[in-house]
């Protein structure tokens, strides 16, 4: 399950939570971790820099948000970031430098790195999203089972027992996710991969790939 691991999926100098990563071995790991972790970097935020809006919520002055978003802490929006019309942030969620959250999109316990774009009616929980990854106009992670059970991560080479009820998506670097497509629960994507538009994607899917459907991915070339 090497694809699946910190370092083959991320550049952890695109963020500005590098450390919520230390003494990690999967990225999903940082999950429970991720609120705590924000009160204690934002303590740390100058006010040269940032602002404090509200309870627990840090905005870059650079950044740009609608009169009309929602954001809840702990939160930090980071410096450049957009936050467009009507989105919804619950909190728990880490927004990268120059990232876009966009109409009616919504965000709950997530990391996006740096230039992470989630810009038309996308649903991202429990989730984290690498450097430049980019979701489709009504792509979504789906971050809990039908079931209910704990979520397993399962890839050609075997499968890695979570712990976790909820867990949406692991997308690493460059990621593309076309229009309309599903994330099922423990979705981990390598980087540089493409996800057809309207597929309903599980399991792990190797970097420098193109998901056309479930059983035929082929590596780019």
């Amino acid at each position: 399950m090497e694809t699946c691991k910190i370092k083959n999926l991320y550049n952890l100098d695109e963020t500005i939570a590098r450390e919520l990563f230390d003494g990690a071995e999967y990225p999903w790991e940082v999950l429970p971790k991720i609120s705590a972790f924000i009160l204690k970097l934002g303590s740390t935020l100058t006010a040269e820099e940032y602002d404090m809006v509200g309870e627990d919520v840090w905005i870059a002055k650079s950044a740009t948000v609608a009169s009309t978003a929602y954001i809840h802490g702990p939160a930090i929006i980071g410096k450049g970031a957009e936050v467009r019309h009507c989105a919804f942030i619950r909190g728990n969620a880490i927004v990268g430098e120059g990232a876009v959250v966009g109409n009616s999109t919504e965000l709950k316990n997530v990391v996006l790195f740096n230039k992470v774009q989630v810009p038309h009616y996308n649903y991202v929980g429990d989730s984290v999203l690498g450097y430049k990854a980019h979701m489709g106009a009504g792509s979504i992670t789906s971050n809990v089972k039908s079931d209910k059970k704990l979520v397993v991560v399962k890839g050609r080479d075997g499968q890695i027992e979570t712990g976790l009820k909820k867990f949406g998506a692991m997308l690493g670097d460059e990621v593309e996710v076309g229009c309309g497509s599903v994330l099922n629960p423990g979705t981990v994507i390598g980087p540089h991969s493409n996800i057809y538009p309207l597929s309903s994607v599980r399991g792990v899917v190797p970097g420098n790939s193109i998901y056309k459907k479930q059983g035929e991915i082929v590596e780019k070339y």
